[in-house]
């Protein structure tokens, strides 16, 4: 099935590609959490407005993501969960939650879908997390979760 991006997907492409994919991964996966619609003749058009929108938020330059990867590695992520005796969390850390950390540190402005998770952070404790900045600049983000 050939459809259209409105976000970027990890492995996939950027927002504005158009795409083949399996037609349960669209019908099921892509679609409904709207990160892509159907690909159609009309489409064509929705392609350029979405490349536009796209361009004004991106960080255009490799200077820009070094400028704001300096900013990122420089802020001390602080993030209360509740969790219990044992210091598991109820629940976990999600990219909303981090993205929502760093703002109110003081960093910029980070996209959730951005944050690159290597594994659920379901413990007390400090981990390490990427920033997807630019195709070839990642940030690296240490954030310290503590029990609130």
């Amino acid at each position: 099935m050939k459809i259209i991006l409105t976000h970027e997907v990890s492995g996939l492409g950027a927002a504005g590609d158009v795409v083949d994919v399996k037609d349960g991964y669209a019908r099921n996966y892509l679609v409904p959490r709207k990160l892509a619609i159907r690909w159609t003749k009309g489409g064509e058009k929705d392609v350029a407005q979405i490349r536009r929108a796209r361009k004004i938020h991106e960080i255009q330059t490799i200077e820009q993501a070094n400028q704001v990867k300096a900013q990122l590695e420089g802020v001390k992520v602080r993030l209360a969960v509740r969790s219990g005796d044992a210091g598991r969390l109820f629940g976990s850390v999600t990219p909303a939650d981090i993205a929502s950390a760093i703002k109110a540190a003081g960093g910029p402005e980070v996209d959730k879908r951005r944050i690159e998770l290597g594994s659920a952070i379901k413990t007390l404790g400090a981990h390490e997390t990427s920033v997807r900045l630019h195709p070839e600049v990642a940030a690296k983000v240490s954030i310290e979760v503590v029990a609130g």
